[in-house]
C-alpha cells in the first residue's frame, strides 16, 4: 500500500527534518513494507536519503525561468525529488488552476520520468447531484492525462469531506473506486478526512492500495500508525 501525507503549508524546514527523520526512524526500526511519501510545503524541500519518498506539491512545468513565487524541475533536481502532486483540489478550487494546464503540467512531469499523484474528486452540490453527473465530472478530469502512464498513482479525494470531518460512508467509498479503476489501473488512493479513527477501515475496502492524509498527518505518531494499520492489513 501507499501512505501519503500532504503537509500543505505547514511546518518549517527544521520541523519538516524532525518529522522525516522520525518517521525514518520507524522505518528502520520495524519491516514495513509500505511505501510511505511525505509531501512538504516548497520552502521546507530538502535531500534526504532513506525510505520516505519525498515528493514536491506544486511545481511549474519549466525547467526555471521567469515565473514570480514558483519553483521549477532545476530547484528539485537540486534535492533529487521525483514525485509531485498534480490535480490537488486546492489547486483547481483555491488557486484557479484549470484542466488543460493540469495537464500541461502532468505532460511535462511525465516526460521527466516524474512517480505522479494525480488528485480527482467532487465538491458537494456535484455529489449531491447524483451519482451519474458526479461520474462526468470525475471523468473530465482525466481528460489529457495518461491513465496507463507506468509512474501514476491516482488520490480520489471528495472536496467536501476534506478538513470538514466529513466522509463518504464506506460503501460509498467502495461505490466509487470501483468505478474509478475502471478509468485506470494504476494505484488508487482515497484522500478526504482520513484519520486516525477511520484509516484502518478505508483501508480494508476493495480497491483502495492506499490514503493521501492531509491534517491527520501533521501529528507525525497518528501518522504512524495509519502505516502500522497498513502493513498490518498487508501481513
Amino acid at each position: 500500500m501507499i501512505i501519503a501525507a500532504n503537509l500543505k503549508t505547514n511546518f518549517t524546514r527544521k520541523k519538516t527534518k524532525e518529522y522525516i527523520n522520525e518517521l525514518e526512524q520507524f522505518l528502520d526500526g520495524n519491516s514495513v513494507s509500505e511505501d510511505v511519501l511525505v509531501f512538504p510545503t516548497s520552502s521546507s524541500l530538502d535531500s534526504y536519503d532513506g525510505k520516505v519518498v519525498v515528493g514536491a506539491q506544486n511545481s511549474y512545468p519549466t525547467q526555471n525561468g521567469a515565473f514570480t513565487g514558483e519553483i521549477g524541475l532545476e530547484q528539485l533536481e537540486e534535492f533529487g525529488i521525483k514525485t509531485i502532486l498534480i490535480g490537488h483540489s486546492e489547486r483547481r478550487h483555491v488557486l484557479g488552476e484549470s484542466q488543460e494546464f493540469i495537464a500541461e503540467k502532468f505532460d511535462f512531469f511525465k516526460s521527466h520520468g516524474f512517480k505522479i499523484v494525480y488528485c480527482v474528486g467532487e465538491p458537494l452540490e456535484i455529489r449531491e447531484a447524483g451519482k451519474e453527473i458526479m461520474m462526468d465530472y470525475i471523468s473530465n478530469q482525466y481528460e489529457g492525462i495518461d491513465v496507463d502512464y507506468e509512474n501514476l498513482v491516482i488520490a480520489y479525494e471528495p472536496v467536501w469531506a476534506i478538513g470538514t470531518g466529513l466522509t463518504p460512508t464506506l460503501e460509498d467509498i467502495a461505490d466509487i473506486h470501483k468505478n474509478l479503476k475502471d478509468i485506470s489501473k494504476a494505484p488508487l488512493l482515497y484522500g478526504g478526512s482520513v484519520k486516525v479513527a477511520n484509516a484502518k477501515d478505508v483501508l480494508s475496502i476493495d480497491n483502495v492500495d492506499g490514503i493521501l492524509v492531509g491534517s491527520a498527518a501533521l501529528k507525525v505518531n497518528d501518522f504512524i500508525s495509519m502505516i502500522k494499520f497498513a502493513d498490518e492489513l498487508d501481513k
